[in-house]
């Protein structure tokens, strides 16, 4: 009972790090909204009033029941009950475009994991998820650590065609998901090895496919990377800020790419904010 709790709550609120990862080694989602947000010193980041995104759900959320990628008694276990928001999500049509907000954001992460695992899409099936050298596609966070499917997730891998892109729309997805990274990891969008880099796949295929500007993805890739590493942000924006740039002038392609939102690039970034910070706190 407590291991089916501890990996109920893991799927829900945790950023996998490594196959097996569900129930160890995890970042709580549900901590950064309470304890995080309510007092961030840089209010764009993530704003209370949530952000709209250039893309329409429709009726993707029914689509991924009925075609077992998500079970349902599954999905309630885990959530227990849904809001009227979340129920349309899954269940319904949802003909306005999706917003992101601090509540709704880890609900969102997950259908958007679920979507990105299982659209059918080359980034998976020629990228580096399925290349030998890293041991194939099963064994990562994003593939494993996915358990709400009936079936496996192995027997969804890219195996259903919700939308689809013209090349020039591929070609664009292939370009953004590139230079896209992540604070968990250092690899990019390209190589979606845990939940937030396979969900971001997922919303670069939304967007592509409804043809949205090469801009606006970067946009909106910002600001749903904002809403799931909060805290990460709100550092970069103090970083920004001590270089002059307020947030909303930031660009987005550059926030977005290595020498900020990896791994590496985050911690670089994160020393040079901790040690001005240790710096002007030694006098006085």
């Amino acid at each position: 009972m407590i291991r089916k709790s501890l990996e109920q709550f893991a799927i829900r609120f945790a950023v996998p790090i490594a196959l097996g990862a569900l129930t160890v080694g995890v970042l709580s989602v549900q901590q950064w909204q309470v304890e995080s947000l309510p007092s961030a010193p840089f209010p764009d980041v993530a704003p209370e009033a949530g952000v709209e995104l250039p893309v329409l759900w429709d009726d993707i959320g029914k689509r991924l029941v009925e075609a077992g990628v998500i079970d349902r008694e599954k999905w309630l276990e885990l959530y227990g009950s849904l809001s009227e928001e979340e129920k349309r999500l899954l269940d319904g049509n949802s003909p306005e475009k999706l917003r992101i907000t601090r509540e709704n954001a880890p609900y969102l992460l997950n259908l958007l994991w679920a979507f990105g695992l299982v659209n059918k899409n080359s980034i998976l099936e020629e990228g580096e998820m399925s290349d030998p050298a890293y041991g194939g596609a099963s064994g990562f966070a994003s593939t494993g650590g996915w358990t709400l499917a009936k079936g496996s997730a192995m027997d969804h891998y890219s195996m259903h065609t919700f939308v689809t892109q013209t090349p020039e729309q591929q070609e664009l997805v292939e370009k953004v998901s590139k230079n896209i990274y992540r604070p968990c990891c250092d690899n990019p969008t390209h190589f979606p090895d845990c939940n937030h880099g396979m969900a971001m796949l997922g919303l670069l295929e939304l967007l592509a496919s409804q043809g949205v500007s090469e801009e606006e993805m970067w946009e909106a890739a910002l600001a749903v990377n904002s809403y799931w590493f909060p805290d990460t942000y709100q550092t970069i924006a103090s970083y920004m800020e001590s270089r002059g740039i307020e947030w909303r002038d930031a660009n987005p392609q550059e926030v977005l790419g290595r020498d900020y939102s990896s791994a590496s690039g985050y911690a670089r970034v994160a020393s040079l904010v901790v040690s001005r910070s240790d710096g002007a706190s030694c006098g006085v």
